[in-house]
């Protein structure tokens, strides 16, 4: 007997031909349900040929080939059939296949409908079709959708893409009616263009279209411009007026806690997820992730990141990344070797994490190797990126020539990220040739960056050439190329305190710099001793006339010991990299007065412990 099974057809109604095609759940069963649409003489039939198009187009398990076949034998396909199959092209990435299908639909004198609409101009919006867009836009008007809310909306979302702000204000301020999608989609075309001021003013006169939605349009514009205290502000206003915290919400302001350090508002957002059944979806779990690491938090961390049930790839890059930043090389290693049992496949995310705890943890032979490893086992050619993390690597262990020599055989041109990392190494080790050669290089291709000029000038000072420091500092005032001042950050009950070099408007000002002065005297009976090398020409850390001892970060330490618990962690944020004498200062003030010290400044963590720091002092 032959072992092939006949595939029996499922039955059909032939009284509702129609009615058997909505049943539909594969591509089988429909060409089962169109052949014998076709045998009942249906295929001029619009109505039946644009419910087969739409199953093929739309559908998950649909095939576009085929709906372009049944489109191509129909006579005169309808406004409908012509919308559907645009639809199809615009949902697999095919933009201009849509607009040249809506020129097709015009020259067959068929009128566009409402529905039409949002798919073209969606169309011209994802191909960058600029002058479509806007002949489009002229056709809402001219068969009288101008007032239809679904086009009005697409035609706003298409000049912010554009970036054509004035053009989605004017059919904005036309509008008869906005919604929540109006508001929020001209909110975020100005965030997203740095008019953070005005998208507020918007953001003020939503009063009677205001959801959560509208709210995180402009909680998120201010996080995206680090302007994180006015985040946490409006977040206040958004729970004073009992508006739901939704997962966006949520991932917003955990990224406010990021950038502030805020742990225990972070904790509190994470505790409301968890107690209102928030979905956690992979990009909230991920932030959560990334809001411990950068608080300090890696124990923290980790417990949240094998609780999962799910660990996608992103969560998996996020804590490689965090235990990078805390100077944990091995672990991170570690880390990503359980990822590869678990089959999960790495992503070249995964390899700049990777190369990254190498080059914080001093890590030369594994660095190496990971950067072979990437691309021989997993098909992953190195980017930029990747290069970026290699020149670190060599840079911080002094090993300049061999950093600059793979500069030299990269692929591609290295950019102000490959040449700045060497040139920070050069500061660092105080290679002022090579500095020297790289600081102009560097300074044209990122004129706006002032991190640059402090490195060459301080090579400058380092090496006495004063007149050429005072160039450097011409150069920097004839470009309006200001410092970035020095601050750091601390928070205590959920307020978030911020301090300033030699700064007095703090309430408890008099009592934090007698506390400052007290912790110098102790640490320096334990053998401290300023270290004031290159402080008068330092234009990096905080500004000249700034006493060193009242440095950003010693002002906050102080202010934690004023306000905490004997045995209680301090966990600071500063802006810049740490310089050498708060770095033995916070040594010894973690040993003298027992307490736990987290920095986490421009680059990395430190963990102060007992006299001692997790960097081993690489950093």
């Amino acid at each position: 007997m032959s072992s092939i099974q006949l595939i029996q057809a499922t039955p059909i109604s032939l009284s509702s031909p129609l009615q058997a095609l909505e049943s539909c759940s594969t591509m089988a069963e429909l060409k089962q349900h169109h052949s014998q649409i076709i045998k009942l003489g249906l295929s001029a039939d619009n109505n039946a040929m644009g419910r087969v198009i739409k199953f093929c187009a739309l559908s998950k398990n649909g095939n576009m080939g085929y709906a372009e076949k049944v489109f191509d034998t129909i006579p005169k396909p309808d406004t409908f059939i012509y919308n559907v199959i645009m639809n199809g092209y615009l949902q697999r990435q095919l933009p201009r296949y849509s607009i040249v299908l809506y020129s097709q639909m015009l020259q067959d004198f068929l009128a566009p409908n409402n529905f039409t609409f949002p798919c073209a101009l969606g169309a011209c919006c994802n191909d960058n079709a600029v002058e479509e867009g806007k002949q489009v836009h002229a056709h809402v008007f001219k068969f009288g959708f101008g007032s239809d809310g679904f086009s009005q909306n697409s035609l706003m979302h298409m000049y912010v893409k554009f970036e054509s702000l004035e053009e989605a204000r004017r059919v904005f301020d036309k509008m008869v009616k906005r919604n929540v999608v109006s508001w929020t989609t001209l909110i975020s075309g100005y965030a997203q263009r740095g008019y953070i001021d005005e998208a507020l003013k918007i953001f003020e006169s939503s009063m009677t279209q205001r959801n959560s939605v509208v709210w995180n349009a402009m909680i998120a514009a201010y996080v995206q411009s680090n302007r994180f205290h006015e985040a946490f502000a409006l977040f206040d206003r958004m729970r004073a007026e009992k508006v739901v915290l939704d997962k966006y919400v949520a991932a917003s302001m955990l990224s406010a806690c990021t950038g502030l350090g805020a742990l225990e508002q972070g904790k509190w957002i994470h505790c409301y997820i968890e107690k209102n059944g928030i979905e956690l979806d992979s990009k909230l779990a991920t932030t959560i992730i990334d809001m411990y690491c950068k608080c300090g938090c890696l124990e923290e961390a980790f417990e949240f990141f094998n609780g999962l049930d799910y660990r996608g790839v992103s969560s998996w890059n996020c804590m490689i990344g965090g235990l990078a930043m805390h100077g944990k090389g091995e672990v991170a290693i570690e880390l990503f070797q359980e990822m590869e049992r678990k089959m999960v496949a790495p992503d070249n995310v995964t390899f700049v994490n990777v190369l990254s705890a190498c080059a914080h943890s001093g890590l030369i032979k594994e660095g190496r190797y990971y950067f072979s490893y990437m691309t021989e086992v997993h098909g992953i050619e190195p980017r930029r990126e990747h290069y970026g993390c290699m020149v670190d690597l060599f840079g911080r262990a002094g090993m300049l020539e061999e950093a600059k020599k793979l500069i030299d055989e990269m692929p591609m041109s290295a950019d102000e990220s490959v040449f700045g990392a060497l040139l920070g190494a050069c500061g660092i080790h105080g290679n002022i040739e090579l500095g020297e050669q790289l600081g102009m290089r560097v300074i044209d291709l990122e004129p706006k960056n002032s991190g640059r000029y402090v490195i060459l000038a301080n090579l400058y000072s380092k090496a006495g050439r004063w007149e050429d420091v005072a160039s450097v500092r011409k150069l920097m005032n004839d470009r309006g190329v200001k410092k970035s001042p020095g601050f750091s950050v601390i928070e205590l009950g959920g307020v978030v305190n911020e301090f300033i070099a030699g700064e007095i408007t703090h309430p408890q000002a008099k009592d934090i710099y007698a506390k400052v002065d007290e912790m110098l005297e102790c640490i320096r009976s334990a053998g401290y001793v300023s270290n004031t090398d290159g402080v008068l020409h330092d234009l990096d850390e905080e500004e000249r006339e700034s006493p060193l001892h009242y440095h950003s970060e010693k002002l906050a330490i102080a202010f934690g010991l004023l306000n905490t618990n004997p045995g209680e962690i301090l966990r600071i944020s500063k802006n810049l990299r740490i310089c050498r004498d708060c770095h033995q200062a916070c040594k010894l003030i973690s040993k003298v007065y027992d307490r736990e010290i987290v920095v986490r400044d421009r680059n990395r963590f430190h963990h102060f412990r007992n006299g001692e720091c997790s960097c081993r002092d690489y950093w």
